[in-house]
């Protein structure tokens, strides 16, 4: 090669040449876009597709649960706005206004948003007042024109509790509307909408923290920020005064865990070693959470039973009596170990009956429980003491029944007074019908005789308590029209935004009113009143459900019944 002949090109060939290669690149580039794949469903193929179809996101429909919401929620967010107006007249603390002024911020800023979406949609754009008109039908949470008028007339620190008490239910309704919301097929699709809903959740439910803990400082409520402890906690009294109180009596708590919640080390609960991975120290955890659970109610206190100068204090472990003579100075008189829970007492005469429903009931009292599945030394049901002796009762009767007690109530019968009757109301899990005949969990459909949507009726002979047994298990959820005897609250929620409740197949707690041949029953989804005129088959008069109440616990006459 002559290299004489190799010659160093001039600038503008360079430049020229560049230029030429940045072009080439380009147009090779453009060549070789590489596809936007748009994928089928399972099983079908996908598609290319161009960058104007990847980018459109016009086809993503609103729904009109979407723009109901929208419509609702301006008038809703408006509300608020009006409440915090009524803040600016009034002197209040520096927290107050704060927290005012970023509801005022967020809610102006969010009527502007949902106002502009529903323009751009072409959807009819609601009015800030338009829940003062005569036919507005109010969104959950939204005050009534007599609450909007109280927190008006309201002043002071009463002002400020109404108004905390108010917002936080206002706040709580639009939670409510956007659950509602979500609960729709096809809602919140659209990224705005969903991610407006998302900071509802999130905004509202700190505001109501935040007012949560201004109503705590506000309160008047004496029993707010009173001091721990086990037999020293902090008291308050009101429209009462405290006489006397007494600990526990030994035998009654475990000496090495009085407040019942025993700490266990590694040793004895087989903890997870240091190293141990994350999963299983929070089995770990779980199980030594489960433990502590277990053991809370072990000596629990439950009922308590007066006659005369005493009282009787049931209890998971047994019943203690004291003397009351003095009411400053009350007098154990004597303690009585009989483990099986719950515990509930009353006093008949010489009678004391106890409520016993747990699996660890034995009939000798003995505190070893019960290891195997069916056993002829398991207890559960009504218990009957002979208390005669006050400082060596005996028992004297032992009636069994599928459920065990739970509570119980005792009913006499004026034509019948030779007799007591008991009514038992077992909550517990049945037990087989290899252990006691007759019991069984199945559906009514498939057994007429199932121990569901039952309670017990207990005969007591005065003279003769040894004697006492079951005498009839009437069907008290029964529909008197079908027959079905499971014929009332089905359980399951009361509609969009209630909680969910309890099926009505047991009573928790039934009250007699003999005098006037009535009783009342808290029955887990139902409240019921029982025509209790013959004793042996009481008979439901009628019946009530309350969306607010998830379990009706207890029950109870006044004075005029």
């Amino acid at each position: 090669m002559n290299l004489q002949h190799l010659r160093r090109p001039s600038a503008a060939t360079i430049v020229l040449a560049g230029a030429a290669f940045l072009w080439f690149g380009a147009a090779a580039s453009q060549a070789q876009q590489p596809p936007i794949v748009q994928p089928g469903a399972p099983g079908e193929p996908s598609r290319s597709i161009s960058a104007a179809e990847a980018s459109d996101l016009a086809g993503i429909r609103f729904t009109d649960a979407d723009v109901k919401f929208m419509q609702g929620m301006i008038p809703h967010h408006a509300q608020a706005l009006e409440m915090t107006e009524l803040l600016d007249p009034r002197p209040a603390s520096d927290a107050m206004r704060q927290m005012a002024r970023r509801i005022e911020l967020s809610q102006e800023d969010e009527i502007e948003m949902m106002q502009e979406w529903l323009r751009e949609r072409g959807q009819t754009v609601t009015e800030t007042d338009a829940h003062h008109a005569p036919d507005w039908m109010p969104m959950p949470g939204m005050l009534t024109p007599e609450e909007m008028d109280q927190l008006a007339a309201a002043d002071g620190v009463d002002f400020d509790r109404l108004f905390l008490e108010l917002m936080i239910k206002h706040h709580g309704g639009a939670l409510t509307m956007v659950e509602n919301l979500l609960d729709q097929p096809g809602a919140a699709q659209d990224s705005q909408l969903f991610a407006f809903t998302s900071d509802i959740e999130a905004d509202q439910s700190m505001e109501i923290d935040r007012m949560d803990a201004l109503l705590g400082q506000l309160t008047v409520d004496p029993r707010v920020d009173l001091a721990s402890g086990l037999n020293d906690a902090g008291e308050a009294v009101w429209n009462m005064a405290l006489v006397a109180t007494r600990p526990k009596p030994d035998g009654f708590y475990d000496p090495n865990a009085p407040g019942q919640t025993p700490e266990t080390n590694a040793a004895q609960t087989g903890n997870a070693p240091a190293n141990a991975g994350a999963a299983e120290a929070a089995e770990e955890e779980d199980d030594r959470q489960n433990r502590r659970r277990r053991g809370l109610l072990n000596c629990g206190n439950t009922d308590l039973a007066f006659a005369g100068d005493q009282v009787f204090v049931g209890s998971y472990h047994g019943f203690n009596t004291y003397r009351v003579e003095v009411p400053a100075s009350p007098q154990l008189v004597t303690s009585v170990v009989c483990p099986g829970g719950q515990g509930d007492v009353s006093v008949v005469g010489n009678l004391l009956i106890m409520s016993v429903e747990q699996t660890r009931g034995r009939l000798d009292c003995g505190l070893q429980g019960v290891a195997e599945p069916v056993s002829e030394e398991r207890f559960r049901g009504i218990r009957i003491f002979d208390i005669g002796d006050m400082r060596m009762p005996r028992q004297v009767a032992a009636v069994q029944t599928c459920r065990g007690s739970h509570t119980h109530t005792v009913v006499t019968d004026p034509d019948d007074e030779g007799n007591v009757y008991v009514y038992g109301s077992g909550t517990g899990s049945v037990r087989s019908g290899e252990e006691l005949e007759g019991c069984s969990d199945e559906s009514p459909a498939e057994n007429p005789d199932t121990a569901l949507f039952r309670i017990d009726v207990i005969r007591i002979p005065l003279a003769r308590p040894e004697e006492a047994g079951v005498v009839s298990r009437p069907f008290v959820f029964r529909d008197p029209e079908t027959g079905n005897v499971a014929g009332l609250w089905r359980g399951g929620d009361h509609g969009p935004g209630t909680q969910r409740t309890s099926e009505s197949s047991r009573c928790h707690d039934i009250t007699a009113f003999p005098e006037i041949g009535l009783a009342a029953g808290a029955c887990s989804g139902n409240g019921i009143l029982l025509d209790i005129s013959d004793p042996v088959n009481p008979a439901r008069l009628d019946d009530a459900t309350d969306p607010s109440f998830a379990y009706w616990h207890s029950a109870t006459f006044n004075n005029d019944g």
